[in-house]
């Protein structure tokens, strides 16, 4: 039986999609916060629970004949290791065997405020936990694209500060398609592995990109992190969420999400998705 925690947000739902694709409905078990969300998945025929990351009763509970866990994370600016500590825990007392977590792809060049030392937090206590653990180091999402140079093609110039770093960027379909693939195979206790996408790009190749897909000149500018904190805040963007994309920058910058890795490609079976690809489909749709 897996659970999967997280299962109305984007990547919990779209990985229990796959694992649906491949594993009876009776097998899997969805843990959610709000069950009027989760219609579909009970139409479906999952197991769907109902705990929060803080109700550790609940919680315990909820993964009451459970095997694996897959602990999608908790957002950025909450008690992260808090409710980590409490989703562990609580899959021990119950009798799980194996707790996947999905962590950030990372460098050793580069601390990220509010991700990376929650996660280096979990995932060494996890590790000292006794259970069978594999530690999922996502990439950045193409999605994600959208908030940080936003979601129309640029006019001119694209403004971010990521200098000349690079991104391997991966569709969260893609990623969630490899999280299934692993959550349903054997041969991953004690592991670590890095999903991203197979080939990493700049802010250069991207406006390389978009103007070849536009037709017309669009360059890239890196910018420094005030001007476009000010930019975002300008946008209608609280400053903290404004600092929280601009911090993506630096991270790009610094080279913490450039490690390009096979594994995607490998549980896929194809090469993911191309910056080419992800454009074309998202940006220029009907082209």
């Amino acid at each position: 039986m897996i659970l999967v925690t997280g299962a109305t947000g984007g990547l919990g739902h779209q990985t229990i999609d796959f694992l649906l694709t491949t594993t009876p409905a009776a097998e899997i078990a969805a843990l959610v916060r709000d069950l009027s969300k989760a219609t579909d998945l009970v139409k479906r025929g999952v197991d769907v629970r109902q705990a929060d990351y803080f109700d550790y009763p609940a919680l315990v509970q909820a993964f009451r004949g459970i095997d694996k866990v897959l602990l999608v994370s908790a957002v950025a600016f909450t008690d992260r290791v808090r409710q980590h500590q409490n989703v562990i825990d609580a899959a021990k007392e119950a009798g799980v065997k194996h707790l996947f977590y999905t962590s950030i792809q990372r460098s050793t060049h580069f601390v990220m405020q509010e991700v990376t030392e929650s996660d280096l937090a979990t995932e060494a206590y996890l590790k000292a936990s006794g259970l069978a653990y594999t530690v999922l180091k996502n990439g950045y999402y193409f999605e994600g694209l959208s908030y940080l140079i936003g979601s129309e093609v640029p006019d001119a110039e694209i403004h971010f500060p990521a200098g000349e770093g690079k991104i391997a960027f991966l569709k969260r379909t893609e990623l969630a398609a490899a999280t299934a693939a692993l959550l349903t195979s054997d041969g991953h206790d004690n592991q670590e592995y890095t999903l991203s996408g197979s080939e990493a790009y700049s802010f250069d190749d991207i406006a390389r990109e978009f103007s070849a897909l536009a037709g017309r000149p669009i360059t890239y500018k890196s910018s420094e992190l005030a001007p476009y904190i000010a930019q975002k805040v300008a946008a209608g963007y609280p400053e903290v969420v404004a600092n929280f994309f601009a911090q993506w920058g630096a991270a790009t910058k610094h080279g913490m999400l450039a490690g390009a890795h096979d594994t995607v490609e490998r549980l896929l079976g194809r090469k993911p998705t191309s910056l080419r690809e992800y454009l074309k489909t998202t940006y220029f749709p009907g082209a």
